[in-house]
C-alpha cells in the first residue's frame, strides 16, 4: 500500500512539474515573440510603397510620411503617418497599412479640384477646403474659374475658402453652368454663368440653402439672380 501511495505522489509531482515547464515555456515563447515583433530588426521596415499618386511627387509623399526605415514594423504609428500626409492640400485621404514582414503601403486618394484660380495667366487647382494644390497645364474646360484680382493677398485665403464652399454646394448640373466666379471680398461672391447671366451670392453663409433657391430661380426668365438673402431672393432682367 505504501509503494502505491509513493508512486501516486511521484506521478502527482511529475504532473505538476510538467505543467510548470509548459507554463514557463509559454512565457518564454510569448516573451520572445513580443521581442521579435516590437524590438527586433527581423520584422523591421525595409521598404515603403506609395499607391494612387498620379499628380503628386512620390518622393515628396515619402518625405512627409517620414517612415523610419529599420524601425520595428509593429511600432509604426499608422494614424500619425496618415495625419501628416493629409496635411498636404493635394491629399484628400491617406491610408497606411503594414505589409508584413518588412513593408509599408501608403494608399493615396488625391484631392479633386472644385475650381481653378486664375493667377498670373496660369491656373491653380482649388480643393473643397479652399486650398490651392496643383498647377494645371491649361485652362480648365469644366471647372469654374476663380477671379480674385481685386483681393489683397492677406484676404485671399479666406476668400478662396468661401468660394470652395459655394462651388461645392452646387448640384453638378448647376455647377456645370458656371463659367467663372468673381470675388471682391469673402462676403462678395458673384457667379457668372456660361450664358452670360449672373448670380449674386454674397458670402458662403447658408450656401446649401442658396443653392436650392438658385435651382428654382433658374427656371425664371431673368439675367440676374440674387440669393444673398435666400429667404428673400430676387431676380432682374
Amino acid at each position: 500500500m505504501s509503494d502505491l501511495f509513493a508512486r501516486r505522489r511521484m506521478l502527482g509531482r511529475l504532473s505538476r512539474l510538467r505543467l510548470l515547464l509548459i507554463a514557463v515555456g509559454l512565457v518564454v515563447v510569448v516573451t520572445f515573440g513580443g521581442w521579435v515583433v516590437w524590438f527586433s530588426s527581423w520584422v523591421a521596415v525595409r521598404n515603403v510603397e506609395v499607391v494612387g499618386a498620379r499628380h503628386i511627387d512620390v518622393r515628396e509623399l515619402e518625405q512627409v510620411a517620414a517612415v523610419e526605415l529599420g524601425m520595428p514594423l509593429a511600432r509604426l504609428d499608422l494614424s500619425a503617418v496618415e495625419g501628416r500626409l493629409e496635411q498636404l492640400p493635394a491629399v484628400d485621404v491617406a491610408v497606411v497599412e503594414r505589409s508584413w514582414p518588412h513593408g509599408v503601403t501608403i494608399r493615396i486618394t488625391e484631392s479633386t479640384p472644385v475650381a481653378a484660380l486664375l493667377d498670373d495667366g496660369g491656373y491653380i487647382a482649388l480643393n473643397a477646403e479652399g486650398e490651392l494644390f496643383r498647377q494645371l497645364p491649361r485652362g480648365p474646360s469644366r471647372l469654374p474659374v476663380v477671379r480674385a484680382d481685386q483681393l489683397e493677398a492677406e484676404r485671399r485665403a479666406a476668400a478662396l475658402a468661401e468660394v470652395a464652399e459655394v462651388v461645392s454646394s452646387l448640384a453638378p448640373a448647376i455647377a456645370a453652368k458656371v463659367d467663372h466666379v468673381e470675388v471682391a471680398s469673402p462676403d462678395s461672391i458673384m457667379l457668372a454663368l456660361r450664358n452670360g447671366d449672373q448670380v449674386e451670392w454674397g458670402s458662403a453663409a447658408s450656401s446649401e440653402r442658396k443653392a436650392v433657391v438658385l435651382a428654382a430661380l433658374l427656371h425664371l426668365d431673368a439675367t440676374v439672380y440674387d440669393v444673398r438673402v435666400p429667404e428673400q431672393p430676387a431676380t432682374r432682367s
